[in-house]
């Protein structure tokens, strides 16, 4: 009888094929939009051109899954927002 494994850490984040739910999406749908393009332009060149994209894809996303910091931008917003005024800038009015 075949025994499965619990896959005790769905709170953490779900993972497909080592690719969180959304970046499995694109890859999915690149992978449909690459089988459109080989059927509408079959050639050999083109087969093995969308083979190496898609592969060279999920090696890019898969990398970026473990190093989210490559991918890190300075903060635009602060981390707090206040109505308080600052002692320094005090409204002079006319």
């Amino acid at each position: 009888m075949k025994r499965y494994e619990i896959y005790k850490d769905i709170r953490k984040r779900a993972v497909i094929m080592r690719l969180p739910i959304s970046l499995f999406a694109l890859m999915m749908t690149s992978v449909i939009g690459s089988l459109l393009f080989i059927i509408f332009s079959f050639s050999f060149l083109v087969i093995i051109s969308v083979f190496l994209f898609n592969g060279g894809l999920y090696v890019v996303l898969t990398q970026l899954t473990k190093h989210p910091a490559l991918l890190h931008f300075k903060k635009v917003f602060p981390t707090t927002i206040s109505n308080k005024r600052e002692s320094q800038l005090q409204y002079e009015g006319p």
